[in-house]
């Protein structure tokens, strides 16, 4: 029991994680129909920029408290990775708009590939330590324990989702967000500027993608210029598997994958009889993710066209 709560409590952490990049994929898809595959090299950005800035607290102000240095370090990433996802719009996909769907779809593997290429020439090639900033002492939890770290982690994603959520559902701009994705046109003669819309989901999805950034290096301890691949992946599949275009449904879909995988993680060697190691752990993820997709191809939440942004 203890190792399936320590194990559950590292999936809501990695979950979490999915889930904030998931956003980012589900929010562009449900205005634009685009997938970004550039948005997982957006969470490479945001740990990078915050790397930085930690170096420059940590040699100007080495007596600033761990928790201050680290929120400015996402304060600051945030904005960067804005202006990186607004650039990304303006230059690789707006005029794709209305090109054949195969253009786009290209056209974000080449911009996550020019991302990595950028960082590598700023930052090198070679992993980069992560300070740990906060106390290490670990937290009981029921026989599991959990770091400070993942703590602040778990409640930066819970305010950012909450945050989210009340954008979407409560204010004009999240209006105008869910009016363009039912229809753009329509949207667009009752007034509302498409263009400013989709600008704003970009800069939306950046801003979570950064926090999701800068806490994964704070839990990880490490990062490098490839660092956005698979968990960009894996929250594209988080967000297809929750039903990608519902903001609930990518929610939903990183904390289960996330579960899953550390579950999996923890499991697979008995269930395997010690053939699979821990690091065979996508395995499980990816198996739900087809058994899924092949009982309810719309994902766990299905695809709701009047809720998709």
């Amino acid at each position: 029991m203890d190792t399936f709560i320590q194990q559950l409590i590292n999936g809501l952490v990695l979950g979490s994680m999915y889930a904030l990049v998931a956003l980012g994929y589900t929010m562009v898809y449900g205005v634009l129909n685009l997938i970004n595959f550039a948005h997982g090299d957006v969470l490479m950005i945001g740990a990078m920029i915050g790397l930085t800035i930690l170096n420059i607290l940590g040699a100007h102000f080495p007596e600033m408290a761990g928790w201050l240095q680290l929120l400015i370090a996402i304060v600051c990433a945030i904005p960067g990775c804005m202006i990186v996802n607004i650039l990304i719009e303006r230059i690789a996909y707006r005029r794709l708009r209305n090109a054949p769907r195969l253009a786009p779809l290209i056209t974000a593997i080449g911009m996550s590939i020019l991302l990595q290429t950028f960082a590598m020439m700023i930052w090198g090639r070679n992993p980069l330590p992560f300070p740990q900033l906060l106390p290490t002492e670990p937290i009981a939890v029921g026989g599991a324990v959990i770091s400070i770290t993942q703590v602040l982690l778990l409640a930066l994603a819970a305010l950012s989702m909450t945050g989210l959520v009340l954008l979407v559902e409560r204010t004009r701009m999240g209006r105008a967000m869910r009016a363009v994705a039912e229809n753009p046109r329509v949207a667009g003669l009752m007034g509302v500027d498409s263009n400013r819309v989709i600008v704003a989901t970009f800069a939306i999805g950046a801003a979570l993608a950064a926090v999701a950034g800068v806490m994964w290096g704070a839990n990880y301890a490490s990062i490098q210029f490839a660092m956005g691949t698979i968990p960009g992946l894996k929250a594209f599949c988080a967000a297809v598997l929750g039903g990608i275009g519902n903001i609930y449904g990518a929610m939903i879909g990183g904390i289960v994958l996330g579960i899953i995988e550390s579950l999996g993680a923890g499991y697979i060697g008995d269930l395997t009889g010690g053939f699979l190691g821990s690091h065979y752990q996508d395995i499980f993820a990816f198996i739900v993710l087809i058994l899924v997709l092949t009982v309810r191809p719309s994902g766990i939440m299905g695809e709701r066209v009047a809720d998709r942004a």
